[in-house]
């Protein structure tokens, strides 16, 4: 039997089983197969093939392929691109727990965003051997964000240049205007060259340091674990900022203080259970209680809005706030995408007793806060 051409080999693996009809009987090669296995034991879950009457039959075929096996085969027949989605889908889309329950797939996966997710909503079914290589995932995929969070955060809190000199020489400060036009007697034709002489430098305004409040409450239902994730560096972020006083709550139908492991975002991430119902009025007024001064407090309650409690004493919990001059934010997400998905009219009924609705990267937050507090 003759062999597939490798541009027909890659519409077969594409299309799957239904592409062996427009094959004229060519066999595939033996890679090509042990692809087509690894893509089927993945694929093959997809309920659109029972909708579509596609999906094949049970027989006398090869025995069921384990998760730690199908991991083992993928990162020798694909290329990494393709390996990362393979394990993205298998975790995201197929519900596949157990390639993050087994020893060996958890230390084989790269940490990334998506894996972290994935690890927090099936923590709780770990053993303790598996638990330690997934705290080493979370401790790794965390210190990545805050390396990436904490300058954009910062910067926001640290003034902006005037037009007052400085004598304080810092590179981010320089005024490379007035240094050309301070040292322009300098310039040298002959080697089109300038010779500074005098560096000129700008100075930078101070924000107001009264002390105002940020309050967190993030919705730990599992639509929202990545608002979760991101609401946890943010806050370790702000904590040690002068002038700011931060909370962190998190709520599913309880209410759950995780104030003071703000500075361990990784302890507070082991921490989230996520799951469950959900009782947004319930963590506002848990928030309300902690407010000192309403003019100088921004709470922000992200979460998607599915609210499973008494949704008018949610918002006239709102409207409170927003009467005595609190800042209150609903922020249907908080990540780096800033793409919402929320119950649109408790949304607008939240937006119509003043709350400001919508989404946020973690660096809009802090220049939401820094705007506020400046």
């Amino acid at each position: 039997m003759t062999e597939l051409d490798p541009a027909l080999e890659r519409w077969r693996l594409i299309l799957g089983t239904p592409g062996s009809t427009v094959t004229g009987g060519a066999a595939m090669t033996d890679a090509g197969g042990r692809r087509d296995a690894a893509l089927d034991w993945l694929y093959e879950r997809d309920g659109d093939l029972d909708r579509r009457d596609i999906r094949r039959t049970g027989g006398d075929g090869p025995s069921i392929v384990h998760a730690v096996d199908w991991l083992d085969d993928i990162h020798r027949l694909f290329p990494k691109s393709t390996i990362e989605r393979l394990e993205r889908d298998a975790v995201q889309r197929f519900g596949l727990h157990e390639v993050l329950t087994d020893p060996g797939v958890l230390e084989r996966l790269e940490p990334n965003a998506e894996l972290l997710g994935a690890v927090l909503r099936t923590k709780h079914l770990m053993n303790p051997e598996v638990l330690r290589i997934a705290r080493r995932i979370v401790e790794q995929v965390v210190r990545d964000l805050m390396e990436r969070m904490a300058t954009e955060v910062r910067v926001c809190f640290t003034g902006t240049r005037s037009r007052r000199p400085s004598r304080i020489p810092r590179a981010a400060d320089f005024d490379f205007p007035k240094t050309v036009r301070a040292n322009l007697a300098h310039y040298r034709p002959e080697e089109n060259k300038l010779y500074v002489e005098t560096a000129h430098f700008r100075a930078r305004t101070r924000r107001n340091m009264d002390t105002w409040q940020v309050i967190l409450l993030v919705d730990q239902s599992g639509s929202m674990v990545n608002s979760v994730i991101h609401s946890a560096v943010t806050a370790a972020c702000l904590w040690n900022l002068p002038g700011i006083k931060t909370h962190l709550i998190a709520f599913d139908t309880d209410v759950v203080d995780l104030t003071r492991d703000v500075e361990d975002p990784v302890e507070l991430l082991m921490r989230v259970q996520l799951g469950g119902g959900t009782n947004i009025g319930r963590a506002l007024a848990y928030g309300a209680q902690l407010i000192e001064q309403p003019r100088r407090t921004i709470v922000a309650l992200i979460s998607d809005f599915y609210e499973g409690g008494d949704a008018t004493f949610l918002v006239r919990t709102a409207a409170n706030m927003v009467a005595e001059g609190v800042h209150v934010l609903g922020l249907a997400a908080l990540n780096e995408d800033a793409d919402p998905d929320y119950d649109r009219h408790t949304g607008q009924r939240l937006a119509d007793v003043g709350v400001h609705m919508g989404a946020m990267t973690p660096g809009e937050l802090a220049n939401f806060i820094a705007e506020k507090i400046g």
